[in-house]
């Protein structure tokens, strides 16, 4: 009888740490879930600066949010150079220049989102996110039943939430490895000089449409820029298709 019950005690403990052991697994298990999601959470996102490419080809793209004394000028040059671009539009300003909005359409450039507003969006919630990306779209399809499908992010700003609403909602966001500082203002040569010296392959180029001097240096850094072998095509073109990843420290994309 003795034997009896010291067997049974022996199965009884058995079990019960077979069943702590259980316990234990699935308590180990749900937290390393939980790191494993704080981790994936905490993951910075990037943008595209630029593409990983040896062909010597790279995209110009103009933000447009404020004027239009300059645009058809820029036009111009670009269709008497046989140059496609991407012009990143704001809501305000395709409110305020519908005609231009289509004009660039109707020239065959490339329309991208560059919010409603031009907030800063970092401190938007998802909501008004959205609310900038999506109101905006439907104001640029309305004029040029043309979706746009990249988006460039006001003052440069971004975060994860906004690039993943981008991206959940089939936007690709760009930003730029070339800054043409032509807002600046300090002249002609100044502009030519900034982008010529650091235009690379796959590099993606800043404008702005409303600037000073970019229409006097446009014609000399199109023709500078050919001389040296490039090939200028609207960012989307620029962009790699298929499977792809961005580097986290250089916003360059790679083919995966």
């Amino acid at each position: 009888m003795q034997f009896i019950v010291l067997r049974y005690r022996r199965v009884l403990k058995l079990i019960i740490t077979g069943v702590l052991i259980l316990l234990g697994f699935f308590l180990l298990s749900g937290v390393c879930s939980r790191v494993v999601g704080v981790y994936q959470d905490n993951i910075r996102e990037v943008p595209v600066y630029s593409v990983d490419t040896k062909e010597k080809k790279l995209a110009i793209s103009f933000d447009a949010a404020w004027g239009a004394d300059y645009t058809p000028t820029l036009l111009k040059i670009l269709e008497e150079n046989n140059i496609k671009t991407t012009f990143f539009l704001t809501g305000i300003w395709v409110k305020e220049y519908p005609e231009m909005v289509k004009k660039i359409a109707a020239a065959g450039h490339e329309l991208g989102n560059h919010s409603l507003t031009h907030p800063h969006c970092n401190a938007l919630s998802e909501e008004e996110f959205l609310k900038e990306l999506k109101e905006n779209e439907e104001l640029i399809y309305k004029l040029t039943k043309k979706r746009t499908r990249l988006y460039r992010p006001p003052f440069g700003e971004y975060n994860n939430t906004n690039i993943r609403a981008c991206r959940k909602n089939g936007y690709e966001v760009i930003q730029w490895s070339v800054d043409s500082l032509d807002w600046q203002e300090l002249g002609v040569e100044a502009v030519v000089d900034r982008v010529v010296k650091n235009a690379h392959p796959g590099a993606i180029i800043l404008f702005h449409n409303n600037a000073k001097y970019t229409p006097e240096a446009l014609p000399i850094i199109l023709k500078k820029l050919k001389a040296e072998g490039y090939k200028i095509v609207p960012v989307s073109e620029l962009l790699i298709k298929g499977d792809y990843y961005i580097e986290k420290h250089t916003g360059v994309q790679k083919k995966a």
